[in-house]
C-alpha cells in the first residue's frame, strides 16, 4: 500500500488534481475548503478531478508531524443491530489500555455509503480501520491502497482480504448447523436468510447451506429457501410459509437469530409443536434464544474475540510490532437446544 495521501506525496497529488481540472493548487485549495469562494463550474471541475486522481484532502486540524491521528475508524452495517455491541465493546477494551480513541459509524448495508465514510475517515487521518464488511467498492479499494491504512475486516474469514481478517467463516458455519442437523435425523432442512444483495454473510451462509445438502447427497430445493428482511415479523411468516408448502421442511435453519425467535413465537400462536411439528435451529447465541420455551438450537460465534483480536492485531500493524497480512479464524460452536 505505497502512498499517504498526508505524507510527502500530497502536495503532488493536489498538483494532479489543479492539472486536471485546468486550474491553480490555490484555487483547488479554496475550492475544497470553501466552495463559496470559486464559481460553481470550477467547483465541479474539481471534484471531478478529485475523484479521478483519488486525492483524500488532509482535514487533519494543525500540523502533526505523524500526520496520523490516534483515532482507529470502525464501519458497521448497523448500530441499531445489537449483535454488534460484542464486536464493538471487544475493540473498545483493547483500544482504552492504549491510549488510542475509537470512532464508529454505520453503513446501513450500503456499499456506496461505506466508500463516503472511508474517505471521511482517511480524511481524519485516522491510524487504522475496522470494517464489518468485507465486499467494497473499487474506490474503497484503490483510496485504502494509497492511504497505507493498516485495515482488519471482520464480518466473514474471506480468503483475500484488504490487508488483515479476523472472524469465523459464515460458509463453514452454515455447512456444519445443516450437517447438525442431518446428524439428528432431519432430511427436509429449510433456509431463512437476510436478503443477500448487498450482506456478504448472507451470501457465505446461503452457499454453506447449499453445499451442505450437496456434500450431505440432498437436493437443493428452491421452495425450501427464502430471503427475508431482519425481524420478528419476517420468521413468523417465514415459517408459516415454509410449514404450510406444497412440500413443509421438517427442520428450519434460520440464519439470523431474531427471525428464529419470530418462527418461534408463531408456531406457538398457531399451537404447532416445537420440534414435534417442525424443528427450528438459529444463526448466533443471543441470550433471548436460551430462555424461551423450547430453548432454540444455534450457533455461538466469537463477536467479542473478532473485537479484541481484532484490535490486537491492527495495533501491532500501526505501532510496528509485526508486518503480516494474518489471516485468524476464531471459529464456531454448535449450541444443542430442545428446539430440535
Amino acid at each position: 500500500m505505497p502512498g499517504d495521501p498526508g505524507g510527502p506525496g500530497a502536495n503532488s497529488r493536489m498538483r494532479d488534481v489543479a492539472s486536471r481540472a485546468g486550474v491553480s493548487t490555490m484555487t483547488v485549495s479554496r475550492a475544497l475548503k470553501d466552495p463559496s469562494k470559486v464559481s460553481e463550474a470550477v467547483r465541479l471541475r474539481v471534484a471531478e478531478a478529485v475523484r479521478a486522481v483519488g486525492y483524500v484532502p488532509n482535514r487533519l486540524a494543525g500540523n502533526l508531524s505523524s500526520m496520523r491521528s490516534n483515532v482507529i475508524g470502525l464501519i458497521v452495517p448497523g448500530l441499531e443491530n445489537s449483535l454488534f455491541a460484542p464486536t464493538i465493546q471487544g475493540v473498545s477494551e483493547v483500544l482504552r489500555r492504549t491510549g488510542y480513541q475509537l470512532m464508529i459509524a454505520d453503513s446501513l448495508y450500503d456499499d456506496t455509503a461505506e466508500e463516503q465514510l472511508v474517505e471521511a475517515f482517511l480524511a481524519q487521518r485516522v491510524a487504522g480501520l475496522m470494517l464489518h464488511d468485507t465486499h467494497h467498492t473499487r474506490a474503497v479499494h484503490d483510496m485504502l491502497r494509497r492511504a497505507a491504512v493498516p485495515v482488519v475486516e471482520t464480518g466473514t474469514l474471506v480468503s483475500d482480504p484488504l490487508d488483515m481478517v479476523v472472524s469465523y467463516s459464515n460458509h463453514d458455519a452454515s455447512a456444519a448447523m445443516v450437517r447438525h442437523l442431518h446428524r439428528l435425523g432431519y432430511r427436509r432442512i429449510g433456509f431463512v436468510s437476510l436478503p443477500a444483495a448487498n450482506n456478504d454473510r448472507s451470501r457465505d451462509r446461503q452457499a454453506g447451506y447449499r453445499a451442505a445438502l450437496a456434500a450431505l447427497g440432498l437436493p437443493v430445493e428452491p421452495g425450501l429457501m427464502l430471503e427475508m428482511p431482519s425481524g420478528l415479523a419476517s420468521g413468523a411468516e417465514a415459517v408459516v410459509r415454509l410449514v404450510e408448502g406444497a412440500s413443509p421442511p421438517d427442520a428450519v435453519f434460520l440464519a439470523g437469530d431474531v427471525l428464529a425467535a419470530g418462527a418461534l413465537f408463531e408456531c406457538q400462536r398457531r399451537g404447532w409443536a416445537v420440534p414435534g411439528r417442525v424443528a427450528l435451529a438459529a444463526f448466533d447465541d443471543i441470550d433471548m434464544l436460551r430462555h424461551v420455551v423450547p430453548p432454540i438450537t444455534t450457533l455461538r460465534l466469537p463477536r467479542a474475540a473478532m473485537g479484541r483480536r481484532g484490535a490486537e492485531v491492527l495495533l501491532d500493524r500501526i505501532e510496528g510490532r509485526s508486518t503480516e497480512r494474518v489471516r485468524v479464524d476464531l471459529g464456531f460452536e454448535i449450541i444443542q437446544r430442545e428446539s430440535t
